[in-house]
């Protein structure tokens, strides 16, 4: 069984990411494994914030070239978490 920060990679730190953390939602890089509910409880027990929905996205490796080789960069899986309006924001996005 992993545990929630084994589920939670990192957190994803962009311009639009940042943008929609004033509607309080939160990018972060998950397990490929992992599923919604995982994803919940993960960020719930980690930051100790009520988690009102959870938006899942499969992204494919970009294809890359060094020369006449190509290759393709590794698959990953990304969420965005939105909280409730009643519950406390994360910390770790606070000031960034």
């Amino acid at each position: 069984m992993s545990t929630a920060y084994d589920i939670i990679i990192r957190p994803i730190i962009t311009e639009r990411s940042m943008d929609d953390t004033t509607n309080k939602k939160y990018t972060f890089k998950v397990a490929k494994k992992a599923n919604k509910t995982q994803i919940k409880a993960a960020v719930e027990e980690i930051f100790g914030v009520e988690v009102e929905k959870v938006n899942v996205m499969n992204i494919r490796g970009k294809l890359k070239r060094m020369g006449r080789n190509v290759g393709r960069t590794a698959d990953s899986k990304k969420a965005i978490i939105t909280l409730t309006p009643e519950s406390k924001e994360i910390e770790f996005f606070e000031g960034m």
